[in-house]
């Protein structure tokens, strides 16, 4: 997935080709879902093996990490990055920044407070707030199941197919006189992503249950969850509008929205999953483990960062043309992109040994 990322936000040839690559589905779907995934698998073993307070004080460690990372990348976004592309007079930064250019003192704190969300720089702020409401969530559903948890996470997602998360923002200005334009507080609707993130928790929870057993899914099921990705895929690739099922039609392009999570988009995700059910561990025990990309998952969230760093310098210096390049170049700006990913991924891991070396010395107990 951040291979994917990289591959779509930096401006090259590939751009177009590899966005939404296997159907009406991007990337950052997978991110959020696998993020999730995680979260319940590891903090729900902590949570049995060493309590719920425990699994709470795990989840706000890792939260704070994650707002230092994006606090960290606004930063350097609201001084390097826009002090090149004012200079030069860059259109591609100074319309991502264009708020902070207008009200810097208002961006900068409300940046801080996770409320002003430049594109690039809107999938952590997000995060951050799934790591800080998981504890509860995860504690009810390990005690209580998650049919609960799920209708009122499908509850919330519907609501926000049909503007819940507009009315709470009017909501909100009405009651605190807020200044931040809705369209600066990111690109993702939170409510609607969220069901995501509560999947993700579910099926991680429920996987490292003890008395977890595998999943089994009908046949049936199967072969339509294969017929519904083929038409994704084929309809993403072959379709006459590109990344945009149904071209300049607004109203019907709802249906896939990425930012809403649009209904046929999450049945297309869906899909997508049942087929990596079936047919994932096989083709994990078949496909070959490359180290680098190990790695890189390893360090995922150095690597989230690094990205956006090199995609920021890209439009900084290059703007955001695609064919700004030749193919050459192209080719070798993947190249330095992704060796600066992998320096920073083998890095992150080194000093990470180094410290449980030093927290653990040869021949001290653990």
């Amino acid at each position: 997935m951040l291979v994917l990322m990289t591959l779509t936000h930096l401006p090259t040839r590939l751009t177009d080709p590899l966005g939404q690559p296997f159907g009406w589905v991007s990337a950052a779907e997978g991110f959020v879902l696998l993020s999730g995934f995680t979260a319940g698998l590891v903090y729900s073993r902590v949570a049995r093996e060493r309590g719920v307070g425990a699994m709470e004080r795990a989840f706000w460690k890792r939260a704070f990490k994650v707002y230092l990372a994006q606090a960290a990348t606004l930063l350097f976004l609201f001084t390097v990055i826009t002090r090149v592309g004012v200079r030069i007079d860059q259109p591609a930064v100074k319309d991502l920044v264009s708020y902070y250019l207008a009200h810097p003192q208002r961006a900068f704190w409300s940046g801080l407070l996770l409320l002003y969300e430049p594109a690039l720089l809107d999938i952590l702020p997000m995060y951050v707030l799934f790591m800080l409401v998981s504890p509860p969530v995860l504690a009810f559903g390990m005690r209580h199941g998650w049919a609960g948890v799920m209708a009122i996470s499908a509850a919330i997602w519907l609501g926000a197919q049909f503007g819940l998360s507009e009315w709470i923002y009017g909501w909100t200005v009405a009651l605190t006189h807020m200044e931040l334009p809705f369209h600066e507080m990111g690109a993702f609707n939170t409510l609607a992503w969220q069901l995501l993130w509560c999947g993700g928790l579910w099926l991680g929870a429920s996987r490292s249950a003890p008395d977890a057993q595998p999943l089994r899914l009908p046949a049936a099921v199967v072969t339509l969850a294969a017929g519904v990705a083929l038409w994704g895929l084929l309809w993403r690739h072959f379709g006459e509008h590109g990344q945009a099922p149904f071209g300049a039609d607004i109203q019907r392009n709802l249906w896939f929205d990425k930012w809403q999570l649009g209904p046929l988009r999450l049945l297309n995700l869906l899909a997508l999953c049942v087929l990596a059910v079936r047919f994932g561990p096989a083709l994990a025990r078949w496909l070959p483990r490359p180290a680098p990309l190990e790695a890189m998952g390893a360090a995922s969230l150095p690597v989230f960062c690094a990205h956006l760093i090199a995609v920021l310098l890209t439009l900084a210096l290059f703007g955001d043309d695609q064919l700004a390049r030749p193919w050459w170049g192209d080719a070798l700006l993947l190249v330095a992109v992704f060796g600066w990913l992998y320096g920073v991924a083998r890095l992150t891991l080194w000093i990470e040994r180094r410290g449980r070396d030093m927290r653990n010395p040869q021949g001290a107990p653990r």
